[in-house]
């Protein structure tokens, strides 16, 4: 019934683009910041998050499951105290307009097909929560629950757009602080918080010791800290700000929203262990916990709101890819004919159609790899080694043109595909997506190839940065104006 609701609302949003492709994208580019906030929260607080969040908890501890949120929080503080300012001030829709603007053609195309390659897999995490989730409470099979949401989360973002993600947005942030809140005070009050030995908050070993994950969870906070930078989604809430200043006060907001309201359920997650025993590797744990030992009452609010946040973050996805296609692959409506920020008709229609193949791609990767936590962290670990540091050093360095960013991409997200394919775990779980077994490569560099990759990329830019003229594409300074001529006494000049 929930589900039905939210759809509902982002089909009754659409009112609100009147036919304005603006409106579509960046809701009018008129949002507060509160409103900003709200949606910057729904991206990460969702069940790709959440559930996956608790299940690595139970499963390899605490600070495994914190570092989800921890790392995202971590992008957020980055976006508002160097970028949301200067990125909202720039007048642009996505992401790649940026690359285009700085680097030229090829690294606008280059990006555009990474940005929509990872946000898939990003968005197939989703899917699998709410599979899983609709597999438990309803009684469907995972493929049938994941085939059902896919044509209403497409009713919801092809009507609606960022006006659908801001109306679920602000019900759902409100509905989770009370479901976690709820959550928590029922966890201490009947079963209390405990932890198996050596997996909760204070066995800082998981932070310090490679053999308690230390790499792995280390790996995973700088791979959401810094790649979220380069989300198109993210990217698309804070072009929706009012102003820069709106920007940058939304994103302060929502790194302490996202920390409040995830970090307590990896403490839920570490005392479901013992309260829900045997059950714990049947599904997502905290769907255990919900299903079998809570009261239905709870049960109802936290799922309904880790619904609506996994939705609106699924609108949020769908529209942000869709939206890199048209204007960044496709160039409908944009370059000679018309300006690159112009919005039109056509290019709204283009943009609701680019929908459609997106989820499409999303449902087939989800039903191939059931996973959540770890299809979050894999898509901003190929962000991470590719995109990241030709957009920082794009942004505050003036050396470094189109050859720079090429290389940075190219070397970055060759190492990392390299580890991919040859290493037999991805974030302490077996690599079932794209693994060529062999003798070379053990699972001990799990966790080291994505620090490896972004440390490549940087010295690939930084190398041919140096060696190359710099290029800056920023408007250069009017070439001064005649001296006027002096005149002496008595003299004309």
């Amino acid at each position: 019934m929930f589900l039905l609701v939210l759809t509902v609302s982002g089909v009754v949003s659409a009112r609100r683009v009147r036919g304005d492709c603006a409106n579509y994208l960046v809701a009018g580019r008129a949002l507060p910041a509160v409103l900003v906030a709200a949606v910057l929260i729904a991206q990460p607080v969702d069940s790709n998050a959440t559930i996956g969040n608790a299940d690595l908890s139970a499963a390899f501890g605490f600070w495994a499951g914190a570092a989800l949120p921890i790392g995202l929080a971590l992008c957020l503080l980055l976006m508002g105290l160097f970028f949301a300012r200067r990125l909202r001030a720039a007048q642009v829709v996505t992401l790649p307009e940026y690359f285009g603007n700085r680097f030229g053609r090829g690294v606008e195309v280059a990006s555009s097909a990474l940005t929509v390659g990872s946000f898939a897999i990003l968005l197939a995490g989703n899917l699998v929560a709410i599979g899983f989730l609709l597999e438990r409470f309803l009684g469907v099979s995972y493929t049938i629950g994941i085939l059902v949401t896919v044509p209403l989360a497409l009713l919801y973002t092809i009507t609606g757009g960022m006006f659908a993600s801001v109306y679920t947005g602000v019900a759902q942030v409100v509905v989770n602080i009370v479901g976690v809140f709820a959550l928590v005070v029922w966890v201490a009050a009947t079963h209390g918080f405990t932890a198996p030995d050596g997996m909760g908050a204070g066995a800082l070993s998981q932070l310090t010791s490679s053999e308690s994950g230390a790499v792995i969870n280390w790996a995973t906070i700088i791979a959401l800290g810094l790649g979220n930078l380069v989300a198109i989604d993210l990217m698309q809430r804070v072009f929706s700000a009012r102003d820069p200043g709106a920007a940058q006060r939304a994103c302060f907001a929502a790194a302490g929203g996202i920390l409040l309201l995830c970090l307590p359920l990896s403490f839920v997650a570490l005392a479901a262990v013992g309260i829900v025993g045997d059950s714990a590797g049947d599904g997502p744990i905290l769907y255990a916990l919900l299903g079998e030992y809570a009261p239905a009452w709870l049960a109802i609010i936290v799922i309904s709101g880790l619904l609506a946040a996994t939705l609106t973050t699924v609108s949020g996805i769908l529209l942000s890819t869709a939206s890199v296609l048209v204007r960044n692959v496709l160039r409908i409506d944009t370059g000679v004919l018309a300006p690159p920020a112009a919005m039109t008709p056509r290019m709204l229609r283009a943009t609701r159609w680019a929908t459609l193949p997106m989820a499409a791609l999303a449902a087939v990767v989800a039903l191939r790899v059931p996973q959540t936590g770890i299809l979050l962290t894999l898509a901003f670990d190929l962000l991470l080694a590719s995109l990241v540091v030709p957009f920082i050093l794009g942004l505050y360095w003036s050396r470094g043109g189109a050859a720079a960013a090429a290389a940075a991409v190219v070397v970055g997200i060759g190492v990392r595909l390299t580890y991919f394919v040859l290493a037999p775990t991805i974030y302490g779980v077996d690599n079932t997506l794209l693994y060529l077994p062999n003798d070379w490569v053990s699972a001990s560099v799990d966790g080291w190839s994505t620090l490896w990759a972004a440390a490549a990329s940087l010295l690939a830019y930084v190398v041919v940065a140096v060696m190359t003229t710099p290029r800056v594409t920023a408007a250069q300074p009017a070439a001064p104006a005649p001296a006027e001529p002096v005149a002496l006494a008595g003299v004309r000049p």
